[in-house]
């Protein structure tokens, strides 16, 4: 099997709310992630909730008027764009002075109630999209899509999940920015994982008869049922992992036959649990769970996007402790978790296609380095012990025809092995550990790297890897070139059976 492994997997991800964007943790966050993994874009609620001070009504001369500032967005939105990063700007929620009612969402109080003005909403819309044009440049803006809100069939995030009342928001918003450049992208409608299957239809047929515009449609994808709460924290069942590959490909399903059918597809969110406090986030386990989606979710959507990247997230409040099960692939102050090495670990690897199977993936990189991504399977019910003990037999191409060896380079996170969770639980969970602690945690972060050589014999180099439980591992093979000197004697390393 040949083909491209694209970049689907890396096109976006997921962040904490807007204004969080401007603290050092979450700055430093995402500096460590682009050097070691690279995304394209961010995605994060908030843009026009009370912390970024976006829409500011005042009274002057006895009338009302509106104030449109940017201060903090320009501060953001500029470490961004020198991070290497762009926004995927999701349009919401509603500021408090342009809402209809009170109903809010999470700890930090997005308003989800419909504008009290149609009108002035579409204002807010075009001078902050005209705004991002006059810093940015119009041919840079264009680049980055536009989301009309968040999960609108949900009636926690869009006041009685009114559908009729989410495509009047839509039609406002996509006209407003339309307004300012007709080569500016807009989509949505971000739908949630339990959205029925005739909501994408219904707006389908919507923007077709009213000829709004859209140039992407997107949802989210989450495995896990009913919170059973504790303290801190949640408890949840999980589907198999499969089930979010389904989810990625319902969106192309729904549409076929609609004017909507060819347009891109992203799936903003995806993770096992919806929840930001559930501790499945942080183990060796996840990382194994997700492999296979992160691995094949390329070849049903445009994107797919983990939500999140950081700790620095506040949607219940603010954390008790450094490990709470959040959504970050890395905790607060940084430090890796399994699944964060999941994706370091498919950054590694080559665009070039060679072969997949259910327990891994071969690419080729433009050098002829052969990588392979391989994880163990996971018993999603937690009802069995972990597999261990499991076999990835594979011949890969190493060089030209010939025989000759090949460097082997393993990294592997498993539950003995880069799992920092299971290291700060063996510490008693300190929830705020001490520096020397921090140290050790980071050194328990780091996967297992392991190296050897092995034959190549008609060009091809045989692996036989035996997982862990919970194991993921990359393995990097290139061609050796020896350039050994013909005096060297390794027996004699310690002076021994000189002449």
């Amino acid at each position: 099997m040949t083909g491209r492994l694209g970049d689907a997997w890396r096109y976006c991800i997921g962040a904490g709310r807007f204004d969080l964007a401007l603290r050092r943790d979450y700055q430093d966050s995402l500096a460590l992630l682009q050097r070691e993994i690279g995304f394209r874009y961010v995605r994060q609620h908030g843009l026009f909730s009370d912390g970024m001070g976006v829409h500011r009504p005042y009274d002057h001369g006895g009338a009302r008027h509106v104030l449109h500032a940017f201060t903090y967005v320009d501060q953001v939105i500029d470490a961004y764009l020198e991070l290497g990063i762009r926004p995927f700007v999701e349009l919401g929620f509603t500021p408090p002075g342009l809402a209809s009612g009170d109903q809010t969402v999470f700890w930090w109080r997005g308003n989800v109630t419909p504008p009290s003005s149609r009108t002035e909403w579409a204002a807010l819309v075009r001078a902050t999209v005209t705004h991002l044009v006059d810093r940015y440049g119009i041919d840079e803006v264009r680049r980055w899509p536009i989301e009309v809100w968040n999960e609108p069939d949900l009636d926690v995030f869009w006041q009685h999940a009114d559908q009729d009342a989410y495509h009047e928001l839509y039609e406002a918003t996509a006209l407003a920015v339309k307004d300012v450049d007709a080569g500016l992208q807009v989509g949505g409608p971000a739908l949630s994982p339990g959205a029925d299957d005739g909501w994408l239809p219904r707006f389908a047929e919507f923007v077709t008869a009213r000829d709004v515009p859209v140039d992407f449609v997107s949802r989210h994808g989450y495995t896990s049922g009913t919170a059973q709460h504790v303290p801190f924290g949640v408890h949840q069942t999980l589907a198999p992992a499969a089930t979010l590959l389904t989810q990625f490909g319902a969106p192309r399903r729904q549409l076929a036959g609609t004017p909507l059918a060819g347009l891109p597809v992203h799936i903003t969110e995806f993770n096992s649990s919806y929840r930001p406090d559930n501790p499945v986030h942080d183990t060796a386990f996840h990382a194994a769970y997700l492999a296979p989606v992160v691995a094949a979710g390329g070849d049903l959507v445009d994107s797919f996007s983990y939500w999140t990247f950081s700790d620095v997230f506040e949607e219940n409040g603010i954390p008790v402790s450094l490990f709470h099960g959040g959504f970050g692939l890395l905790t607060h102050r940084q430090i890796r978790k399994p699944t964060f090495h999941l994706y370091a670990f498919l950054a590694r690897m080559g665009d070039e296609v060679l072969a997949r199977g259910e327990d891994h993936l071969v690419t080729r990189d433009g050098d002829g380095r052969v990588t392979v991504l391989a994880w163990a399977p996971v018993d999603h019910t937690g009802l069995a012990a972990p597999v261990t003990g499991h076999r990835v037999r594979l011949s890969v191409p190493v060089g030209p025809p010939g025989t000759g060896t090949a460097y082997v380079a393993r990294s592997s996170v498993s539950e003995e092995a880069g799992n920092v969770w299971a290291a700060w639980r063996d510490m008693g969970s300190p929830r705020s550990p001490r520096p020397r602690q921090l140290d050790a945690l980071r050194e328990a972060a780091e996967p297992a790297r392991r190296h050897h050589t092995v034959p190549v014999a008609a060009g091809l180099a045989c692996l036989d890897l035996t997982l862990a439980a919970h194991e993921v591992t990359l393995v990097e093979v290139t061609a050796v070139h020896d350039e050994t000197p013909p005096w060297w004697d390794e027996d004699r390393l310690l002076g021994a059976g000189g002449p």
